[in-house]
């Protein structure tokens, strides 16, 4: 087929595509599928979205099939590749025309060119940027337009490539055109602010889309001071006004950028910048000009040069770079005491205060007003965070200023405020505010019990409607201020204030974020029933969940202590999660809560498995979209849950099912995963084993191919750990990862952790399931082509030579213990490593004996004879279920249970019984003299 077919029967299936009708839609949609693949598609479409007299319809359908195209053929592996000619031949007629009259189209058009430079240029596409350059330098105004379009798109995709071999075409590419950008932006805002003056605004927009353009593929400026002060010749109804301000804001984008990728490179226009920027926020200057986001730049801008450590001298001075000390020396000729004066003042006095939509807020909405938006990164955008990250960083840094003229303003607040002052109260507000936040600062210079007795108390205490203002906020100062500087006994007087406020009839104020200062037991009863009504009566999902976070600390600090109070709290729940199945933020917070809840309630938290255990399989089953936020708490209280469990029941056993897919995932939650894995062998090892063993055992080989030795040594202890619970069924549920181990061993493993890892697996089977050892050590030596007994003299040589790497003391007795249980024998092989086995013996006594002064005769520390339940303190956590089951296990550890001096004793008298004396004194006399000396010493008195 033709050319000319190809494009009549293309362009007839793209104009069906684009029908309302479905009947016409699909056939032309799937017909259009199939010829993706076919040669020639593309230079269709091409030729199609060139055409400017077709429906602009049907070009920009054709467009997105081409930019598609792509992503899926462009490159050279890809299956279905376009051939090498037809991408010579799309490359050429993409930029032939930059005169396409629809602004989305030409803006698709220039974003598809930037996808073919990614993959092509400049190797394949050398003549890419000249062309484009030329473009930019033509007369024709809409060519010029499109070209610098382009060029923006071309720039920030190649900008973006991370590999070496990328940036460094990148950065030759950049310093070829980096001037003429420069240049060509300086023209169009000289152009620009010509054309303001004259008063010609549908010249200066188009210079001014001209100048965005090419600043935006620059990234350089000067000339802000002009352009801003051309900001007062154009109105707030001017259609050029919106681009201007995008402009100011792209150029200050420009600087902020600059300093933080380049501050060396940035150190001449500190000066000019820290001038444009105080002069506009905190001077009479951009009175009626400056506008929002500009503002925040500026004090962004300002907190940069202020914060940035390349700016300050090393603590030794003669340590300092040359740089930084110039650097430090124009900050501080501009600093001077009062114009640091005037920023702190205006700060407090002119942007700390709340606004008239703020407060208005507070009366329409004040659930939104209360949790405002001020974490993460909210300074960067927003003005009232902005403002507060900037006042936090000048007084750090020039507190001895600013702590005299932030006093003198509390000075001039002393006392109560009339209600009907509302200007005195709102200046009031953002004074206080000033001291919540320095009061790290201010620590040496308030004296905050005695202004806490003398006036803040009694500004608590006015109930008046408009007081609603202070009362929010002196709470909220002495939550600032109470870690850092607060008298234990003056804390029975601010419980009875807070639970004042509690019911204090403005929603704002009951909803504070400081409640939870250790509570009193006398006052918990109170609070906990507060937090619970308001948790009840507030409707906003972020009000809940900060209402929840305050609840999720109460539980967290007094723990069990919470038990009498919960009942409502635990019916609450349920409902409370049925209804916030659209927010999983919401969520997040109930999981939170139920964690704390778990820990405090511990054996008692079975009662609410008819709603925790449907929960944690939710949040836990990476085959329902929520888990994508939930998983993290959900593995956590899935943790809590087991490990205050009392007994395992078949619903907590079920929930196992969802192991398997998120030990797959292999993410950062693979730890806790393990983690419940031991929950379950601690909780119910029969009964978990048999059920999940197998699939566990997959997952595991699995996850031991690909896997960092930290993780190996993770899915190892949990091999341990179900050996050291059930030696006979761990060991036969555990086998397909047991050759590997053994492996490990007599190979020498490199890495210190895992080996000891492997030595504590190898020593609980040798131990405690002998036979199993026997029918490993026979499968091991078949496979090795070896005898038994080498093999078995390989490994004893190994672990003697490796015990180093073995830290902890239990699993160094455990080894000592599993060697020696290979005496008595007459196996000339194990005769031979005698010596080694007598080593390690004498190395683990002198670890586990300890004197007793008055006797002068040893006993091994590690004996456990019973179990005491623990007296604890007030302030203690009691025993988790899980904690008393590890007790339980550890009186029938052998490392626990079995008296190494004993037993290094009753083996060595059955080998000489086996031997007979002199042929046990010879063996003997294989062992250094000093280890047989030391091994006396231990052994006296058996």
């Amino acid at each position: 087929m033709d050319m000319d077919s190809a494009s009549s029967v293309v362009l007839q299936a793209l104009t069906q595509a684009t029908s309302q009708d479905t009947a016409v839609l699909k056939p032309a949609e799937e017909q259009l599928r199939q010829w993706e693949t076919q040669p020639g598609f593309y230079s269709v479409l091409l030729n199609i979205f060139n055409n400017h007299m077709l429906d602009v319809n049907v070009r920009w359908l054709a467009v997105l099939y081409f930019k598609n195209g792509i992503d899926r053929y462009w490159r050279r592996v890809a299956p279905h590749a376009l051939s090498e000619e037809e991408k010579t031949s799309l490359r050429a007629g993409l930029i032939t025309n930059f005169n396409e009259p629809v602004n989305q189209i030409a803006t698709q058009i220039a974003v598809l060119i930037a996808k073919v430079a990614r993959l092509d240029c400049p190797r394949q596409w050398p003549e890419l940027i000249p062309i484009l350059l030329e473009s930019v330098k033509g007369q024709d105004g809409l060519q010029q337009h499109r070209a610098l379009l382009t060029f923006y798109h071309v720039t920030k995709t190649l900008a973006s490539k991370r590999l070496a071999q990328d940036r460094r075409l990148f950065q030759d590419l950049a310093s070829g055109i980096y001037s003429f950008a420069c240049s060509l932006w300086s023209h169009h805002t000289d152009c620009f602010l010509q054309q303001i003056y004259a008063r010609d605004e549908a010249a200066a927009l188009s210079s001014l889309e001209r100048t965005l353009l090419s600043l935006k593929g620059t990234q350089h400026v000067t000339k802000l001071c002009d352009c801003f002060i051309s900001g007062r010749q154009v109105g707030s109804d001017s259609t050029c006004r919106e681009k201007l301000e995008k402009t100011i804001i792209l150029y200050t984008k420009v600087l902020l950028d600059f300093l933080e990728y380049h501050p060396c490179a940035f150190i001449p226009l500190i000066q000019r910048s820290l001038e444009f920027a105080v002069t506009y926020v905190f001077t009479p200057a951009g009175e009626g000009v400056t506008f929002e986001r500009f503002i925040v730049q500026c004090m962004n801008l300002i907190k940069m040069i202020v914060k940035n450590d390349a700016y300050k001298p090393a603590k030794n001075i003669d340590d300092s770079k040359p740089e930084s000390l110039e650097a430090h020396k124009i900050k501080t000729a501009f600093f001077t005491h009062p114009t640091l004066t005037e920023i702190g003042r205006r700060l407090v006095s002119h942007y700390f205060l709340l606004t008239e939509e703020e407060l208005a807020m507070w009366e329409e909405d004040p659930e939104s007003f209360a949790v405002e938006e001020t974490g993460g990164d909210s300074w960067k955008y927003s003005l009232r965070p902005c403002t507060e990250v900037l006042f936090l960083d000048i007084f750090h840094n020039y507190s001895q200023t600013l702590t005299p003229v932030l006093l003198d303003m509390v000075q001039n607040l002393q006392g109560p405020t009339n209600v009907e002052d509302s200007v005195q109260l709102l200046m009031k507000d953002a004074v206080y505010n000033a001291v919540g936040l320095a009061a790290y600062e201010l620590f040496d210079n308030v004296d905050f019990d005695q202004w806490f007795k003398n006036q803040l108390l009694g500004e608590l205490q006015v109930s008046h409607h408009r007081y609603k203002l202070i009362r929010r906020r002196v709470i909220w100062l002495i939550g600032q201020w109470i870690s850092v500087k607060f008298k234990s006994d003056l804390r029975p007087l601010l419980y009875e204030v807070i639970l004042s406020l509690m019911q204090d009839p403005d929603l704002v104020v009951r909803q504070l974020h400081t409640v939870y200062f250790f509570p009193l037991k006398s006052y918990l009863e109170s609070i906990f029933g507060l937090l619970f009504q308001l948790l009840q009566q507030v409707t906003e999902c972020d009000t809940k969940m900060q209402v929840l976070h305050v609840i999720s600390c109460v539980i967290e600090r007094v723990g069990i202590q919470i038990r009498p109070y919960v009942g409502c709290l635990v019916q609450y729940l349920p409902l409370l999660w049925k209804q916030s199945e659209e927010h999983n933020m919401l969520r997040c917070a109930i999981l939170t809560t139920l964690i704390q809840l778990v820990q405090g309630l511990g054996a008692e938290s079975k009662n609410l498995y008819p709603f925790l255990l449907p929960v944690i399989q939710l949040s836990t089953d990476v085959s329902q979209p929520p888990h994508v936020y939930l998983l993290e708490d959900g593995l956590e209280l899935w943790l809590v849950t087991l490990e205050n469990s009392p007994a395992i029941t078949p619903e907590l056993l079920r929930i196992f099912q969802n192991m398997s897919a998120l030990l797959e995932l292999s993410s950062e939650n693979l730890r806790t995963c393990f983690h419940i894995v031991n929950g379950y062998i601690y909780l119910s090892a029969t009964e978990f084993l048999q059920n999940y063993a197998e699939s566990l055992c997959r997952s595991f080989c699995d996850l031991l191919k690909d896997i960092t030795n930290e993780g190996r040594v993770q899915v190892l202890k949990v091999v341990e750990i179900a050996l050291k619970v059930s030696p006979m069924l761990g060991a036969h549920m555990f086998q397909p990862l047991l050759p590997a181990v053994f492996r490990g061993i007599v190979d020498g493993e490199r890495y210190p952790v895992v080996m000891s890892t492997y030595l504590g697996i190898m020593g609980r089977v040798l131990l405690q399931n002998f036979s199993f050892f026997s029918s490993l050590l026979s499968q091991m030596a078949s496979e090795c082509n070896q005898e038994m007994d080498q093999l078995l003299g390989n490994v004893i040589e190994m672990w003697v030579d490796r015990m180093d790497n073995i830290t902890q003391p239990e699993r160094r007795k455990l080894s000592s213990l599993a060697l020696l249980s290979l005496l008595p024998s007459d196996n000339s092989v194990i005769q031979d490593k005698f010596c080694g086995i007598v080593n390690i013996c004498v190395e683990a006594l002198h670890d586990v004996m300890t004197e007793d002064p008055e006797t002068g005769t040893f006993k091994d520390c590690m004996l456990m004879s019973h179990f005491e339940e623990p007296k604890l303190s007030d302030d203690e956590e009691p025993p988790t279920e899980q904690d008393k089951r590890k007790k339980l296990l550890a009186l029938e550890d052998p490392v626990h249970s079995v008296s190494l001096q004993q037993f290094v004793y009753e083996k060595l008298k059955a080998q000489q019984a086996l031997m007979g004396d002199q042929g046990f004194g010879a063996l003997m006399e294989t062992v250094d003299t000093e280890l047989v000396r030391q091994l006396q010493e231990f052994l006296q008195g058996l």
